[in-house]
Protein backbone atom coordinates (compact mmCIF):
# COMPACT_ATOMS: atom_id res chain seq x y z
CA UNK A 1 0.00 0.00 0.00
CA UNK A 2 2.98 2.12 1.19
CA UNK A 3 6.25 2.12 -1.20
CA UNK A 4 8.89 4.41 0.36
CA UNK A 5 11.72 4.36 -1.95
CA UNK A 6 15.31 5.39 -0.74
CA UNK A 7 14.29 9.05 -0.13
CA UNK A 8 16.19 11.58 1.13
CA UNK A 9 15.47 15.16 3.05
CA UNK A 10 18.23 17.91 4.04
CA UNK A 11 17.22 20.69 5.80
CA UNK A 12 19.33 23.95 5.35
CA UNK A 13 22.00 22.40 3.34
CA UNK A 14 25.52 23.96 2.61
CA UNK A 15 24.82 25.52 6.18
CA UNK A 16 26.38 25.35 9.25
CA UNK A 17 22.45 24.65 10.31
CA UNK A 18 22.70 21.45 7.41
CA UNK A 19 20.95 18.85 8.84
CA UNK A 20 20.62 15.41 7.08
CA UNK A 21 16.70 14.47 8.58
CA UNK A 22 16.72 10.98 5.84
CA UNK A 23 19.42 9.36 4.78
CA UNK A 24 18.34 6.79 1.45
CA UNK A 25 15.15 5.55 3.64
CA UNK A 26 13.30 3.04 2.48
CA UNK A 27 10.08 1.34 3.83
CA UNK A 28 7.25 -0.48 2.24
CA UNK A 29 3.63 -1.44 4.41
CA UNK A 30 1.13 -3.81 3.19
CA UNK A 31 -2.56 -2.78 2.90
CA UNK A 32 -3.86 -2.67 6.55
CA UNK A 33 -0.43 -3.19 8.28
CA UNK A 34 0.09 -0.59 11.74
CA UNK A 35 3.48 0.21 12.14
CA UNK A 36 4.49 2.05 15.12
CA UNK A 37 7.44 3.86 15.23
CA UNK A 38 9.75 5.08 17.50
CA UNK A 39 13.18 6.87 17.79
CA UNK A 40 15.03 9.62 20.28
CA UNK A 41 14.56 13.06 19.33
CA UNK A 42 16.03 14.14 15.39
CA UNK A 43 15.57 10.93 14.40
CA UNK A 44 13.31 11.73 11.99
CA UNK A 45 10.44 10.19 12.39
CA UNK A 46 8.44 13.22 11.80
CA UNK A 47 10.16 14.12 9.09
CA UNK A 48 9.19 10.82 8.17
CA UNK A 49 5.75 11.41 8.32
CA UNK A 50 5.62 14.52 6.63
CA UNK A 51 7.30 13.25 3.80
CA UNK A 52 4.70 10.71 3.04
CA UNK A 53 1.89 13.67 3.19
CA UNK A 54 3.76 15.97 1.28
CA UNK A 55 4.39 19.08 3.79
CA UNK A 56 7.67 19.06 1.69
CA UNK A 57 9.36 17.75 -1.06
CA UNK A 58 12.04 15.03 -0.61
CA UNK A 59 15.53 15.97 -2.28
CA UNK A 60 15.61 12.35 -4.16
CA UNK A 61 14.04 8.69 -3.95
CA UNK A 62 10.07 8.43 -4.69
CA UNK A 63 6.60 7.66 -2.88
CA UNK A 64 4.08 5.55 -3.95
CA UNK A 65 0.34 4.96 -2.54
CA UNK A 66 -1.91 2.02 -3.49
CA UNK A 67 0.42 1.82 -6.77
CA UNK A 68 0.09 5.68 -7.32
CA UNK A 69 3.45 7.65 -7.39
CA UNK A 70 2.64 10.59 -5.02
CA UNK A 71 6.29 12.08 -5.32
CA UNK A 72 5.08 15.26 -6.71
CA UNK A 73 1.74 15.70 -5.42
CA UNK A 74 1.53 18.37 -3.40
CA UNK A 75 -0.18 18.08 0.20
CA UNK A 76 -3.93 19.27 -0.81
CA UNK A 77 -3.94 16.49 -3.31
CA UNK A 78 -2.42 14.09 -1.10
CA UNK A 79 -4.95 15.10 1.40
CA UNK A 80 -8.17 12.90 -0.04
CA UNK A 81 -5.77 10.17 0.19
CA UNK A 82 -3.86 10.30 3.81
CA UNK A 83 -6.01 11.22 7.05
CA UNK A 84 -4.17 12.38 9.51
CA UNK A 85 -3.98 13.13 13.43
CA UNK A 86 -1.59 15.24 14.83
CA UNK A 87 -0.14 15.98 18.33
CA UNK A 88 -1.90 19.01 19.37
CA UNK A 89 -5.62 18.37 19.94
CA UNK A 90 -6.26 21.70 18.66
CA UNK A 91 -5.54 20.80 15.20
CA UNK A 92 -7.60 19.05 12.51
CA UNK A 93 -10.49 20.29 13.45
CA UNK A 94 -12.22 24.08 12.93
CA UNK A 95 -13.00 25.06 16.72
CA UNK A 96 -15.78 27.54 16.00
CA UNK A 97 -17.75 24.98 14.02
CA UNK A 98 -19.90 22.29 15.74
CA UNK A 99 -19.33 18.85 15.62
CA UNK A 100 -21.93 17.74 12.77
CA UNK A 101 -20.52 20.56 10.98
CA UNK A 102 -16.13 19.24 11.03
CA UNK A 103 -17.90 15.55 10.17
CA UNK A 104 -19.98 16.94 6.82
CA UNK A 105 -16.36 18.51 6.20
CA UNK A 106 -14.51 15.43 6.63
CA UNK A 107 -17.49 13.74 4.32
CA UNK A 108 -16.54 15.84 1.60
CA UNK A 109 -12.78 15.48 1.53
CA UNK A 110 -11.21 15.36 -1.54
CA UNK A 111 -14.72 16.30 -3.71
CA UNK A 112 -15.23 19.77 -5.15
CA UNK A 113 -16.42 22.20 -2.78
CA UNK A 114 -20.45 23.70 -3.61
CA UNK A 115 -20.99 27.33 -3.11
CA UNK A 116 -23.31 26.04 -0.40
CA UNK A 117 -23.76 22.42 2.13
CA UNK A 118 -25.83 21.55 4.93
CA UNK A 119 -26.21 18.76 7.35
CA UNK A 120 -28.75 16.41 6.02
CA UNK A 121 -30.85 13.99 8.28
CA UNK A 122 -29.54 11.16 6.47
CA UNK A 123 -26.20 12.87 7.52
CA UNK A 124 -26.92 13.36 11.46
CA UNK A 125 -27.87 9.59 12.16
CA UNK A 126 -24.61 8.65 10.14
CA UNK A 127 -23.02 10.55 12.49
CA UNK A 128 -24.50 9.71 15.55
CA UNK A 129 -23.86 5.47 14.57
CA UNK A 130 -20.00 6.71 14.39
CA UNK A 131 -19.98 8.96 17.35
CA UNK A 132 -21.81 5.94 19.81
CA UNK A 133 -19.23 3.46 18.86
CA UNK A 134 -16.71 5.77 20.35
CA UNK A 135 -18.22 5.73 24.13
CA UNK A 136 -18.11 9.03 24.67
CA UNK A 137 -21.67 10.57 24.66
CA UNK A 138 -20.72 13.01 21.50
CA UNK A 139 -23.49 11.70 19.64
CA UNK A 140 -25.61 13.43 21.96
CA UNK A 141 -24.07 17.04 21.21
CA UNK A 142 -23.81 17.08 17.25
CA UNK A 143 -24.68 20.76 17.55
CA UNK A 144 -21.65 22.03 20.35
CA UNK A 145 -18.81 23.26 19.00
CA UNK A 146 -15.99 21.22 18.91
CA UNK A 147 -13.68 24.14 21.04
CA UNK A 148 -15.72 23.22 24.04
CA UNK A 149 -14.47 19.62 24.14
CA UNK A 150 -11.94 18.05 26.22
CA UNK A 151 -8.44 16.90 24.74
CA UNK A 152 -9.58 13.38 24.70
CA UNK A 153 -12.73 13.70 23.03
CA UNK A 154 -10.95 16.34 20.17
CA UNK A 155 -8.22 13.90 19.67
CA UNK A 156 -11.42 10.96 19.11
CA UNK A 157 -13.33 13.53 16.75
CA UNK A 158 -10.30 14.09 14.85
CA UNK A 159 -9.30 10.05 14.88
CA UNK A 160 -13.36 9.63 13.12
CA UNK A 161 -12.60 12.72 10.89
CA UNK A 162 -9.31 10.89 9.52
CA UNK A 163 -10.94 7.60 8.99
CA UNK A 164 -14.52 8.81 7.96
CA UNK A 165 -13.66 8.47 3.83
CA UNK A 166 -11.06 5.01 4.66
CA UNK A 167 -7.77 6.62 3.67
CA UNK A 168 -5.47 4.72 2.29
CA UNK A 169 -2.98 6.07 4.58
CA UNK A 170 -3.26 6.91 8.08
CA UNK A 171 -1.02 9.05 9.87
CA UNK A 172 -0.89 9.35 13.75
CA UNK A 173 1.71 11.91 14.68
CA UNK A 174 2.11 11.09 18.38
CA UNK A 175 -1.77 12.16 18.78
CA UNK A 176 -1.68 10.94 22.29
CA UNK A 177 1.39 12.66 23.72
CA UNK A 178 -0.72 15.88 25.05
CA UNK A 179 -3.07 13.88 26.60
CA UNK A 180 -2.58 12.42 30.34
CA UNK A 181 -2.44 8.81 30.64
CA UNK A 182 -5.48 7.63 31.30
CA UNK A 183 -7.02 9.63 28.40
CA UNK A 184 -4.25 8.62 25.77
CA UNK A 185 -5.18 4.91 26.92
CA UNK A 186 -8.28 5.92 26.05
CA UNK A 187 -7.63 7.38 22.48
CA UNK A 188 -5.32 4.71 21.63
CA UNK A 189 -7.62 2.32 22.48
CA UNK A 190 -9.99 4.11 20.13
CA UNK A 191 -7.63 4.39 17.69
CA UNK A 192 -7.21 0.32 17.24
CA UNK A 193 -10.75 -0.08 17.02
CA UNK A 194 -10.87 2.16 13.70
CA UNK A 195 -7.56 1.05 12.27
CA UNK A 196 -8.98 -2.63 13.13
CA UNK A 197 -12.70 -2.04 11.71
CA UNK A 198 -11.77 -0.36 8.63
CA UNK A 199 -8.49 -2.53 8.11
CA UNK A 200 -6.72 1.30 7.53
CA UNK A 201 -2.65 1.03 6.59
CA UNK A 202 -1.64 3.13 9.27
CA UNK A 203 1.80 4.36 10.41
CA UNK A 204 1.89 5.82 14.22
CA UNK A 205 4.73 7.46 15.69
CA UNK A 206 5.35 7.33 19.59
CA UNK A 207 7.82 8.07 22.10
CA UNK A 208 6.18 5.85 24.44
CA UNK A 209 8.01 2.18 23.89
CA UNK A 210 5.16 0.44 25.68
CA UNK A 211 2.24 1.73 23.45
CA UNK A 212 4.48 1.44 20.48
CA UNK A 213 5.05 -2.20 21.48
CA UNK A 214 1.36 -2.95 22.35
CA UNK A 215 -0.07 -1.31 19.60
CA UNK A 216 0.18 -2.29 15.85
CA UNK A 217 1.55 -5.68 14.15
CA UNK A 218 5.03 -4.09 13.35
CA UNK A 219 7.36 -2.30 15.27
CA UNK A 220 10.03 0.54 13.54
CA UNK A 221 12.95 2.11 15.00
CA UNK A 222 14.70 5.03 13.24
CA UNK A 223 18.80 7.24 14.04
CA UNK A 224 19.75 9.67 12.39
CA UNK A 225 17.55 9.41 9.66
CA UNK A 226 17.60 5.18 8.86
CA UNK A 227 15.28 2.63 10.03
CA UNK A 228 17.49 0.40 12.01
CA UNK A 229 14.93 -2.06 13.58
CA UNK A 230 12.29 -3.50 11.93
CA UNK A 231 10.37 -6.09 14.05
CA UNK A 232 6.93 -7.87 13.08
CA UNK A 233 5.21 -10.99 14.23
CA UNK A 234 5.73 -13.20 16.78
CA UNK A 235 9.25 -10.93 17.54
CA UNK A 236 7.27 -8.26 18.60
CA UNK A 237 4.38 -10.26 20.16
CA UNK A 238 6.92 -11.07 22.80
CA UNK A 239 9.09 -8.06 22.75
CA UNK A 240 9.67 -6.49 26.30
CA UNK A 241 10.94 -2.44 26.35
CA UNK A 242 14.19 -3.48 27.93
CA UNK A 243 15.04 -5.72 24.79
CA UNK A 244 13.92 -2.88 22.99
CA UNK A 245 16.43 -0.73 24.85
CA UNK A 246 19.17 -2.89 24.90
CA UNK A 247 18.69 -3.30 20.85
CA UNK A 248 18.57 -0.10 20.20
CA UNK A 249 21.70 0.36 22.17
CA UNK A 250 23.00 -2.60 19.84
CA UNK A 251 22.24 -1.17 16.34
CA UNK A 252 22.48 2.84 17.05
CA UNK A 253 26.21 2.30 19.02
CA UNK A 254 25.02 4.82 21.39
CA UNK A 255 24.75 5.16 25.58
CA UNK A 256 21.59 2.80 26.91
CA UNK A 257 21.38 5.53 29.95
CA UNK A 258 20.63 8.43 26.99
CA UNK A 259 18.64 6.16 24.57
CA UNK A 260 16.35 5.42 27.87
CA UNK A 261 15.77 9.10 28.45
CA UNK A 262 14.76 9.84 24.93
CA UNK A 263 12.60 7.32 24.61
CA UNK A 264 10.61 6.91 28.19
Amino acid sequence: MLKVNRISKTFNPGTINEKKALDNLSLNLKEGDFVTVVGGNGAGKSTLLNAVAGVWPVDGGSIELGGEDITGLPEYKRAKLIGRVFQDPMMGTAPDMWIEENLAIAKLRGEKRKLCWMVTKEDREVFRDRLKVLGLGLEDRLQVKVGLLSGGQRQALTLLMASLRRPKLLLLDEHTAALDPATAAKVLEISDQIVSENHLTTLMITHNMTDAIRHGNRLIMMNAGHIILDIEGEEKKHLTKRELLDKFAEVSGTQEETDSVLLS
